[in-house]
């Protein structure tokens, strides 16, 4: 019995003190390099007012946007230029497969992020 204590000691002791936080529900998380010029995509279907919480973070600027295709059109309900991170919630106005984009400038990039609802 003394053993059996002892072994679940060390078993319990060996998890970090986080490890009893309940998982986060669908998360994607990613970590990837960019080379130079080169882009990186993490893509979902979102309904209508369904939303999505992310943040990401790059070693060096990066060209980021939110965007979907209509056809031969690319709308972008988020854009911004030469970023090192971000965060926050989007929210879709209609159904439509939304993706995340990130693209490198003039160095390799190191970036990593989540998405999750």
């Amino acid at each position: 019995m003394k053993r059996l204590l002892a072994a679940t000691s060390v078993v319990l002791l060996s998890f970090p003190a986080h490890a009893a936080d309940p998982p986060p529900s669908s998360t994607e998380k990613f970590s990837v390099t960019l080379e130079r010029g080169g882009e990186h995509e993490e893509c979902v279907h979102l309904e209508a007012g369904q939303s999505r919480r992310y943040y990401w973070r790059a070693s060096g600027p990066v060209d980021f946007n939110i965007h979907f295709h209509d056809g031969d059109r690319v709308s972008y309900p988020v854009k911004r230029e030469a970023m090192r991170g971000d965060g926050g919630s989007f929210t879709a106005k209609d159904a439509e497969d939304y993706c995340w984009m990130w693209a490198a400038r003039d160095r390799p990039v190191k970036l990593e992020g989540r998405i999750k609802d």
